[in-house]
């Protein structure tokens, strides 16, 4: 029984099919919300309302280009690091109460942090450099440089709630024994406080990791071609793509279990549990969108300034502040 649940959950829910399901209608809302802030169309042509556009492109680039590459070019462990990065994501929903099969042990926020951030980005880098040029080498220093001050506040933002919520608890540090609990850390005065920095270091470091403006540097068509995707094309452009749609999706269901409590008060895969998870997941996608939106680009160190004073400052002043209380 435990095969078919863990299989099940793996490659049908909430793994593989429905991530990649959810990813492509996620990549879907940001594309026509930015579409509706610009003035434009958007998405509207395959499927009803355009809804099917991103799975048409993902199956265009994968089926129908070619890959393209130079004397150097490492095409075979390309695939292979993106293929790798998505597996990852895609096994860190078993971490997730989410999951049927449910994997619940002591920091597990720290196996999951693991899965979903240090992986998927080491492979993306690792599938840039395999197919080297001058302007791929300058959008990896600058992935890298914008995350190495990110990706702190980021798991900064998510840890201090689970500590909070777990505290005195077991499992201690369990995204699975925090979710329940978060809701009452919004309702406490001494945790108030908290709660909304960690929530506006996620916001930001959100943005980065999605790469969305205004810390879009690292691909900044304009003064670098594509950056990091300069040699990318055919299935290699279609796997990056999906690994940063998922990247993206997981994170957002990483914030809506751990900073908004999931689904509490209400059970799993009740109608009103659901109904509170979908709202709360496009809540917070609908914040990233129009963040992105209304902001222009930052020149590199202009972006590094702000995402140290607006998300790394907050995140640390809230795990001070939770150590203190």
């Amino acid at each position: 029984m435990n095969i078919i649940e863990i299989t099940f959950s793996i490659l049908v829910f909430p793994g593989l099919l429905f991530l990649i399901s959810l990813a492509f209608f996620t990549q879907y809302i940001v594309r026509k919300l930015s579409a509706r802030y610009q003035k434009r169309m958007g998405p509207s042509y395959v499927g009803p309302y355009g809804i099917l556009q991103p799975f048409f492109d993902f199956v265009k680039l994968l089926r129908i280009k070619e890959i393209v590459g130079t004397k150097y070019s490492m095409i075979r462990v390309a695939e292979f690091s993106l293929i790798l990065g998505i597996a990852f994501i895609v096994s860190s929903t078993l971490l997730l109460p989410l999951s049927p099969y449910n994997l619940v042990s002591e920091f597990d926020i720290l196996i999951f942090f693991y899965m979903t951030s240090i992986m998927p980005l080491f492979m993306l880098v690792l599938a840039a450099l395999s197919m080297p040029n001058p302007y791929t080498n300058i959008g990896v220093s600058r992935l890298l440089s914008i995350v190495t001050i990110a990706e702190p506040a980021y798991f900064a933002s998510l840890i201090v709630p689970v500590y909070l919520a777990t505290r005195g608890k077991i499992p201690f540090m369990s995204i699975s024994k925090a979710y329940a609990y978060v809701p009452s850390l919004w309702l406490q005065v001494a945790t108030l406080v908290i709660m909304l920095l960690s929530l506006i270091a996620y916001i930001i470091s959100i943005q980065v990791k999605a790469m969305f403006p205004p810390f879009n540097i690292p691909e900044a068509e304009q003064e670098i071609i594509a950056g990091f995707e300069t040699e990318f094309s055919g299935p290699i452009l279609a796997l990056a793509r999906l690994l940063h749609d998922l990247d993206l999706t997981i994170a957002l269901l990483a914030g809506v279990y751990i900073l908004l409590g999931g689904p509490a008060p209400y059970r799993h895969f009740s109608i009103e549990g659901v109904v509170v998870l979908v709202v709360k997941y496009f809540a917070l996608l609908f914040i990233v969108v129009a963040v992105k939106n209304v902001m222009g680009r930052y020149r590199i160190e202009q972006a590094l300034t702000q995402i140290f004073k607006y998300s790394l400052i907050p995140a640390i002043i809230s795990s001070i502040l939770a150590l203190m209380i």
